[in-house]
């Protein structure tokens, strides 16, 4: 039996390493990623963005895709930003961004990626690498197109460059590119209601309990401005032009292969998986990895997501 002495010391011992655990915990915990929440003019246009990370390490910027905004990344971002600077604009029609009237402004990607070029420019960014989701994607390869020499490296996130990669969910959109007409314009404002909304989040998703419906209220609350229906629907009618320029996407990834990763919810209802596989067809430097889950991957994945980019991010040259 050991002596009283002994047994008190042991004990001692094991409270001081118990202690200093629950020490490094507390500490862990309140280490917060601290998001600045900020403003340019770009254009005579304000631009709103998150940014967080410290300042003297590679950036990465973050493109949001339909109906959402920044908000989408809150998860990602203080998982990225622990060794990166990151940056996460809100595109003109969406979030906190300027969204002028569609008589005033033309809603096209060409003129989101010229907002966009604006904004890398005003923030001189020298070199970054490029997260695209879904309308995100069609922006940024626009960007990469005309800035080569400044991508590291794309994250693709249910980012479509591939006609095999569009669903049968996109048959009536299809129908208003072949014929613009009033009627087909019409027929298509429920995709800005919140029944679609919601069904964009839930669908492919086997836990709906993890879907914060902050994410399709805050989405709705800004559809439903005036005037946001238009905007809509005249960039549903010029996402045309980013399918026409798809081979060229294609020709960048063949001849710049940039190393790529694609992050994919296997259960889309509108990007098939098929169009992340595409990539690697062109790409020797593409991987794919797909998720259960659905378009706003994010939602229920973000960590894990988080942690195949971080290890991604290695590899990307500085």
């Amino acid at each position: 039996m050991k002596h009283p002495l002994t047994l008190l010391l042991i004990l001692t011992g094991i409270l001081s390493v118990r202690g200093q655990q629950l020490n490094n915990l507390n500490k862990n915990h309140m280490k917060t990623t601290v998001i600045h929440y900020n403003n340019i003019s770009v254009n005579d246009l304000n631009i709103f963005y998150r940014e967080a990370g410290p300042k003297d390490v590679p950036v990465i910027l973050l493109l949001h895709g339909y109906p959402t905004s920044s908000f989408m990344f809150r998860n990602l971002i203080p998982v990225l930003a622990a060794k990166y600077h990151v940056i996460a604009p809100d595109l003109h029609g969406f979030g906190y961004s300027d969204s002028p009237d569609h008589t005033k402004f033309t809603y096209t990607f060409d003129n989101l990626a010229n907002s966009m070029q604006g904004f890398i420019d005003a923030l001189k960014l020298k070199r970054f690498a490029l997260y695209v989701f879904d309308y995100g994607a069609p922006t940024g390869l626009r960007l990469a197109l005309a800035n080569p020499e400044k991508i590291t490296g794309i994250i693709s996130q249910n980012g479509n460059a591939y006609e095999e990669g569009l669903s049968t969910a996109w048959s009536d959109i299809q129908k208003y590119w072949n014929d613009p007409s009033e009627a087909n314009r019409n027929s298509l404002k429920e995709f800005v209601t919140i029944k679609m909304t919601k069904f964009q989040y839930l669908t492919g998703v086997s836990d709906t309990s993890l879907i914060e419906p902050e994410t399709y209220t805050l989405d709705q609350h800004f559809l439903d401005q005036p005037g946001h229906l238009d905007i809509q629907l005249d960039l549903m009618l010029d996402y045309r032009t980013n399918v026409a320029l798809y081979p060229k996407f294609q020709a960048y990834f063949r001849d710049r292969k940039p190393k790529l990763l694609a992050v994919w919810g296997n259960k889309d209802p509108f990007f098939l998986p098929a169009g992340a596989e595409g990539y690697k067809r062109d790409n020797p430097n593409a991987k794919v990895k797909f998720y259960d889950t659905g378009h706003f991957a994010l939602e229920t994945h973000a960590q894990e997501i988080g942690q195949d980019i971080l290890e991604f991010m290695k590899d990307l040259p500085q």
